[in-house]
Protein backbone atom coordinates (compact mmCIF):
# COMPACT_ATOMS: atom_id res chain seq x y z
CA UNK A 1 0.00 0.00 0.00
CA UNK A 2 2.84 2.38 0.82
CA UNK A 3 4.45 1.82 -2.56
CA UNK A 4 1.20 2.52 -4.38
CA UNK A 5 0.62 5.65 -2.29
CA UNK A 6 4.14 6.94 -3.00
CA UNK A 7 3.67 6.28 -6.72
CA UNK A 8 0.32 8.05 -6.62
CA UNK A 9 1.81 11.05 -4.79
CA UNK A 10 4.71 11.23 -7.24
CA UNK A 11 2.35 11.00 -10.20
CA UNK A 12 0.17 13.78 -8.84
CA UNK A 13 3.23 15.95 -8.16
CA UNK A 14 4.56 15.42 -11.65
CA UNK A 15 1.20 16.08 -13.26
CA UNK A 16 1.05 19.37 -11.35
CA UNK A 17 4.52 20.35 -12.60
CA UNK A 18 3.62 19.60 -16.21
CA UNK A 19 0.36 21.52 -15.89
CA UNK A 20 2.27 24.61 -14.77
CA UNK A 21 4.54 24.68 -17.84
CA UNK A 22 1.92 26.42 -19.96
CA UNK A 23 -0.67 28.71 -18.43
CA UNK A 24 -3.32 27.86 -20.97
CA UNK A 25 -2.83 24.12 -20.65
CA UNK A 26 -2.89 24.44 -16.85
CA UNK A 27 -6.37 25.90 -17.05
CA UNK A 28 -7.63 23.19 -19.37
CA UNK A 29 -5.97 20.28 -17.52
CA UNK A 30 -6.64 21.37 -13.93
CA UNK A 31 -10.27 20.29 -13.85
CA UNK A 32 -9.67 16.83 -15.36
CA UNK A 33 -6.64 16.28 -13.09
CA UNK A 34 -8.67 17.22 -10.01
CA UNK A 35 -11.51 14.95 -11.13
CA UNK A 36 -9.06 12.11 -11.75
CA UNK A 37 -7.50 12.59 -8.30
CA UNK A 38 -10.94 12.58 -6.66
CA UNK A 39 -11.98 9.48 -8.57
CA UNK A 40 -8.69 7.75 -7.74
CA UNK A 41 -9.09 8.71 -4.08
CA UNK A 42 -12.59 7.19 -4.06
CA UNK A 43 -11.29 3.99 -5.64
CA UNK A 44 -8.46 3.74 -3.12
CA UNK A 45 -10.87 4.32 -0.22
CA UNK A 46 -13.07 1.51 -1.53
CA UNK A 47 -10.04 -0.78 -1.90
CA UNK A 48 -8.97 0.08 1.63
CA UNK A 49 -12.39 -0.84 3.02
CA UNK A 50 -12.28 -4.09 1.05
CA UNK A 51 -8.89 -4.93 2.63
CA UNK A 52 -10.36 -4.20 6.07
CA UNK A 53 -13.17 -6.66 5.39
CA UNK A 54 -10.68 -9.24 4.11
CA UNK A 55 -8.61 -8.78 7.26
CA UNK A 56 -11.67 -9.20 9.48
CA UNK A 57 -12.56 -12.43 7.68
CA UNK A 58 -8.98 -13.67 7.92
CA UNK A 59 -8.73 -12.96 11.65
CA UNK A 60 -12.13 -14.51 12.39
CA UNK A 61 -10.96 -17.71 10.75
CA UNK A 62 -7.39 -17.65 12.12
CA UNK A 63 -8.58 -17.11 15.69
CA UNK A 64 -11.30 -19.77 15.36
CA UNK A 65 -13.97 -17.50 16.86
CA UNK A 66 -16.80 -19.49 18.44
CA UNK A 67 -20.51 -18.66 18.54
CA UNK A 68 -20.16 -17.64 22.21
CA UNK A 69 -17.39 -15.17 21.28
CA UNK A 70 -19.35 -13.51 18.46
CA UNK A 71 -20.54 -10.50 20.55
CA UNK A 72 -16.96 -9.62 21.52
CA UNK A 73 -15.79 -10.34 17.96
CA UNK A 74 -18.49 -8.10 16.48
CA UNK A 75 -17.43 -5.20 18.73
CA UNK A 76 -13.79 -5.69 17.69
CA UNK A 77 -14.64 -5.99 13.98
CA UNK A 78 -16.83 -2.88 14.15
CA UNK A 79 -13.90 -0.88 15.56
CA UNK A 80 -11.69 -2.18 12.75
CA UNK A 81 -14.29 -1.02 10.22
CA UNK A 82 -14.63 2.38 11.88
CA UNK A 83 -10.84 2.81 12.01
CA UNK A 84 -10.62 1.86 8.35
CA UNK A 85 -13.24 4.46 7.44
CA UNK A 86 -11.42 7.13 9.44
CA UNK A 87 -8.11 6.42 7.74
CA UNK A 88 -9.66 6.12 4.28
CA UNK A 89 -11.25 9.53 4.77
CA UNK A 90 -7.99 11.11 5.89
CA UNK A 91 -6.09 9.67 2.93
CA UNK A 92 -8.80 10.74 0.53
CA UNK A 93 -8.38 14.30 1.84
CA UNK A 94 -4.62 13.95 1.49
CA UNK A 95 -4.78 12.84 -2.14
CA UNK A 96 -7.39 15.39 -3.11
CA UNK A 97 -5.43 18.29 -1.58
CA UNK A 98 -2.00 17.30 -2.86
CA UNK A 99 -1.65 20.18 -5.36
CA UNK A 100 -2.62 22.89 -2.87
CA UNK A 101 -0.64 21.64 0.15
CA UNK A 102 2.66 23.26 1.11
CA UNK A 103 5.32 21.73 3.37
CA UNK A 104 3.77 23.07 6.57
CA UNK A 105 0.32 21.81 5.57
CA UNK A 106 1.86 18.44 4.73
CA UNK A 107 3.43 18.16 8.18
CA UNK A 108 0.19 19.19 9.88
CA UNK A 109 -1.77 16.64 7.88
CA UNK A 110 0.75 13.94 8.68
CA UNK A 111 0.45 14.82 12.38
CA UNK A 112 -3.34 14.58 12.08
CA UNK A 113 -3.08 11.14 10.47
CA UNK A 114 -0.59 9.97 13.09
CA UNK A 115 -2.83 11.18 15.94
CA UNK A 116 -5.86 9.52 14.37
CA UNK A 117 -3.87 6.29 14.08
CA UNK A 118 -2.89 6.46 17.77
CA UNK A 119 -6.49 7.16 18.79
CA UNK A 120 -7.76 4.33 16.58
CA UNK A 121 -5.22 1.89 17.99
CA UNK A 122 -6.38 2.74 21.51
CA UNK A 123 -9.98 2.02 20.47
CA UNK A 124 -8.82 -1.26 18.93
CA UNK A 125 -7.02 -2.30 22.12
CA UNK A 126 -10.09 -1.46 24.19
CA UNK A 127 -12.29 -3.58 21.88
CA UNK A 128 -9.77 -6.43 21.71
CA UNK A 129 -9.34 -6.87 25.47
CA UNK A 130 -12.76 -8.48 26.15
CA UNK A 131 -12.37 -10.64 23.05
CA UNK A 132 -8.91 -11.81 24.11
CA UNK A 133 -10.15 -12.53 27.62
CA UNK A 134 -12.90 -14.74 26.16
CA UNK A 135 -10.48 -16.83 24.08
CA UNK A 136 -9.50 -20.36 25.03
CA UNK A 137 -5.82 -21.04 25.80
CA UNK A 138 -5.42 -22.47 22.27
CA UNK A 139 -7.04 -19.39 20.73
CA UNK A 140 -4.84 -17.10 22.83
CA UNK A 141 -1.76 -18.84 21.45
CA UNK A 142 -3.13 -18.28 17.93
CA UNK A 143 -3.83 -14.63 18.73
CA UNK A 144 -0.39 -14.16 20.27
CA UNK A 145 1.26 -15.56 17.14
CA UNK A 146 -1.04 -13.69 14.76
CA UNK A 147 -0.72 -10.31 16.44
CA UNK A 148 2.97 -10.54 17.31
CA UNK A 149 4.75 -7.76 15.43
CA UNK A 150 5.74 -9.04 12.03
CA UNK A 151 4.76 -12.66 12.63
CA UNK A 152 1.10 -12.69 11.62
CA UNK A 153 1.67 -9.90 9.13
CA UNK A 154 4.29 -11.94 7.31
CA UNK A 155 1.78 -14.76 6.96
CA UNK A 156 -0.85 -12.38 5.59
CA UNK A 157 1.78 -10.64 3.47
CA UNK A 158 2.23 -13.81 1.45
CA UNK A 159 -1.38 -13.46 0.33
CA UNK A 160 -0.59 -10.35 -1.73
CA UNK A 161 -1.00 -7.86 1.07
CA UNK A 162 2.67 -7.00 1.51
CA UNK A 163 4.01 -3.53 2.11
CA UNK A 164 7.00 -1.84 0.54
CA UNK A 165 9.60 -0.59 2.98
CA UNK A 166 10.08 3.17 2.73
CA UNK A 167 10.74 5.96 5.18
CA UNK A 168 9.02 8.76 3.24
CA UNK A 169 6.46 10.61 5.46
CA UNK A 170 3.64 9.92 3.02
CA UNK A 171 4.57 6.25 2.96
CA UNK A 172 4.75 6.13 6.76
CA UNK A 173 1.31 7.69 6.92
CA UNK A 174 0.02 5.08 4.48
CA UNK A 175 1.50 2.42 6.73
CA UNK A 176 -0.29 3.97 9.70
CA UNK A 177 -3.61 3.71 7.91
CA UNK A 178 -3.03 0.12 7.01
CA UNK A 179 -1.92 -0.67 10.55
CA UNK A 180 -5.07 0.85 11.96
CA UNK A 181 -7.13 -1.56 9.99
CA UNK A 182 -4.78 -4.54 10.22
CA UNK A 183 -3.94 -5.12 13.86
CA UNK A 184 -1.62 -8.04 13.13
CA UNK A 185 0.83 -5.46 11.84
CA UNK A 186 1.23 -4.22 15.41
Amino acid sequence: MKKAFVILAASLSMSGAFAQTAASSATTTAAPAAAAAASNAEARAAQHQQRVEERITYLHSALKITANQEPQWKAFADVMRSNGQTMAGLYKQRVEGEAQRNALDDMKQYAQITQAHADDMQKLVTAFEPLYTSLSPEQKKLADATFRHGQGHAKHKGKGKGKAHSKAPAAEAASAAEAASTPAAQ
